[in-house]
């Protein structure tokens, strides 16, 4: 008898994404984001590079994340397939990868597990080693599924109250804001986009980093913000065992969201470190 299908962790989840600009000889440029967040936050930066003639620019919602499908898995095995997968079915045979906090390490595995479809790899606030305590991303989790909102409030009144109930929790406003981002309506209802159940039984997978032994051979550019602990010399010699080509680069001034931190700045860092057109 044939045996019941369990769903497959190879089995990756078609992306949603946008792009911006035209494609140019050089590979694409492929942008993803961080925990919570969604491809609109990189729309600012694809736009910026573009316009400096970089090409073809690729922002994706990670799988749990934004417009793309829910899977209770939640590894950066998995997630790095769904980029693979999203590339097959554009025909991309190269990219330059640029990932933003989870989706840092997100390109980080897809360039050790492929070098031969990453040109190059830009790690924006992340190192690949275990990141900040999870305990600190539960209670967000936790605050966040708590959040009860009446049905047929509106959009105002329904962040407001959200805003209310996770400000014991989640003290600092930017990061409320952040996470209220996620905040969706769906037939009247207001629910969170986010995969929160995936994302809280995967939290530690998330936080921590696939064991690699092969390095990936290419340039590769560290881009920190100077007032976050994200990059630190701790991390120099497993960023060197990955990455021997790498760049390890601070932005004076940035904290954890370097592009949002200090825009100017982080389109200037990028641009330096790719191909000249």
């Amino acid at each position: 008898r044939p045996r019941p299908q369990r769903p497959s962790p190879r089995r990756a989840v078609p992306l949603a994404h946008a792009e911006v600009g035209v494609g140019r000889d050089r590979p694409p440029l492929v942008l993803l984001h961080g925990l919570f967040g969604n491809r609109s936050n990189f729309q600012a930066v694809a736009k910026a590079l573009a316009l400096h003639g970089t090409g073809k620019v690729l922002t994706l919602d990670a799988r749990n994340h934004g417009s793309s499908p829910h899977h209770p898995l939640m590894t950066y095995e998995a997630m790095s397939l769904d980029v693979q997968q999203l590339l097959t079915r554009l025909g991309i045979t190269k990219c330059i990868l640029l990932g933003h906090s989870m989706g840092g390490k997100t390109a980080m595995a897809l360039a050790l597990q492929r070098p031969d479809l990453v040109e190059r790899l830009i790690s924006v606030d992340i190192s690949p080693v275990s990141t900040a305590p999870v305990s600190e991303f539960s209670a967000y989790i936790s605050a966040m599924k708590s959040v009860k909102i009446p049905d047929g409030l509106s959009r105002s009144a329904a962040r407001q109250l959200a805003d209310d109930q996770l400000r014991p929790v989640v003290q600092v406003p930017q990061l409320r804001q952040f996470l209220l981002t996620n905040l969706v309506e769906v037939e009247g209802r207001h629910v969170w986009r986010v995969n929160l159940e995936a994302i809280s039984h995967h939290l530690a997978d998330i936080m921590s980093f696939p064991v690699f032994h092969e390095p990936y051979p290419g340039p590769a550019l560290f881009l920190g913000g100077s007032n976050s602990p994200y990059i630190s010399s701790k991390d120099y010699p497993e960023i060197q065992r990955l990455f021997p080509r790498a760049d390890v680069q601070y932005i004076r001034g940035a904290g954890h969201i370097v592009h949002q931190d200090k825009f100017e700045e982080f389109i200037t860092a990028v641009l330096s470190f790719l191909p000249p057109p």
